[in-house]
């Protein structure tokens, strides 16, 4: 603790926190919400969470793992795997606990090596570590540096992120999915930025694909375009009685809280129906547009390929000073450092949503070629 408050907050952050900041008002953009199609507060869900409460069977406050037969959660997970087109699924306190957990229980007590992508989620690298496992890593979508490692190592589990948090790459999933198949190796996949923006009726990129049969897990903060506070794990009928004896995240985490289970009962309804697929276009169309506009203001943001748009500097202490400047602007954005990010790779992460219009986001992208022009980016 020390070292953060000499190093890093005093000398490096010049005695400021990276991660505060001037408070958005009414006019800002915001930014910096992974509320992508824009349904936090959405009428309709927050009456969800109060209406007909009385009436409804809620979920005793005992530990998730207990959960079964035709509690509100286990009614709730049977409907996710349907509509996820998956055997089973099963729901955790958060999208962080969901990936601790299923690393955890997967390699926990075996020595199969676990090949992860260099900009997996922390989460994923933080259950591999939980389950005392064999992480192999492997260079940013480089299908190629994978085949090697599994050459040089075996089969075993492949670990990816859909859509990565910190940039807005996206994995090459059918090139991963085939090396796979024929690798014999177990893939876990995160839709947690893909899940309700991208493929059919947002069921995400590994059902757009038709990989559902090659990956045996995917999982999901349902804090993003669920706009609710869960984490989802997608998988094999014969995995939950497994993971509820074995996660230690899960078996020590309490259940969903009633409300939670009303909103993304209601929150389901929408991304499956037309409302939802108009914000998924929106949101497409928005991420285009900014991408382009930055594009034309010679900013670097071609790694992005979703809605995550990220500003790159060179130091913690540039970022700290391009989100300042913006926000003087009115523009909100989210400082990735480490452990989100690399040290050498800090940025600020715009996240788009479906609400935005073009004359905010061509706002957005003159107030970064002016911040960019004072810093000398």
């Amino acid at each position: 603790m020390d070292d953060f408050y000499v190093n890093r907050l005093h000398k490096e952050w010049n005695g400021k926190h990276i991660l505060r900041g001037a408070i958005p008002s009414e006019n800002s953009i915001n930014l910096s919400s992974n509320d992508y199609l824009h349904l936090f507060r959405d009428f309709e869900i927050l009456n969800s969470e109060t209406q007909n409460f009385d009436e409804t069977p809620g979920t005793p406050l005992m530990s998730a793992s207990f959960i079964h037969g035709d509690a509100p959660q286990a009614v709730l997970e049977k409907r996710m795997a349907s509509f996820f087109e998956s055997e089973s699924a099963l729901l955790c306190q958060s999208g962080y606990v969901a990936n601790l957990g299923l690393l955890q229980a997967l390699v926990e007590d075996t020595d199969v090596p676990v090949y992860i992508d260099m900009m997996a989620h922390m989460s994923l690298w933080n259950g591999i570590r939980l389950g005392n496992g064999k992480a192999i890593p492997f260079l940013h979508n480089d299908i190629n540096y994978l085949k090697r490692k599994i050459e040089e190592h075996g089969a075993g589990i492949i670990v990816v992120d859909s859509v990565y948090s910190s940039d807005g790459s996206v994995a090459p999933l059918s090139d991963i999915a085939e090396i796979a198949r024929t690798k014999h190796c177990t893939l876990v996949v995160d839709e947690s930025h893909s899940l309700g923006t991208h493929g059919p009726d947002g069921k995400g990129l590994v059902v757009e694909l038709g990989i559902t049969d090659v990956v045996l897990f995917r999982t999901a903060s349902l804090a993003k375009a669920f706009a609710s506070r869960a984490g989802l794990i997608l998988c094999p009928e014969e995995f939950g009685d497994f993971f509820n004896v074995t996660s230690k995240p899960q078996i020590f985490s309490s259940a969903l809280m009633p409300f939670d289970i009303k909103s993304l009962n209601t929150v389901l309804d929408l991304i499956n129906s037309e409302t939802g697929s108009d914000k998924r276009l929106k949101l497409d169309y928005n991420s285009k547009q900014l991408k382009s506009f930055l594009q034309e203001k010679g900013i670097d943001v071609n790694e992005s390929q979703s809605q995550i748009i990220a500003l790159k500097a060179n130091s913690e202490s540039k970022i700290m000073l391009l989100k300042e400047i913006l926000e003087n602007e009115q523009v909100f954005g989210a400082p990735f450092c480490t452990p989100a990010t690399s040290k050498k790779r800090p940025v600020l992460r715009f996240s788009l949503h479906s609400e935005l219009q073009l004359n905010q986001l061509e706002y957005v992208a003159a107030a970064c070629e002016k911040a960019f022009s004072v810093l000398k980016i």
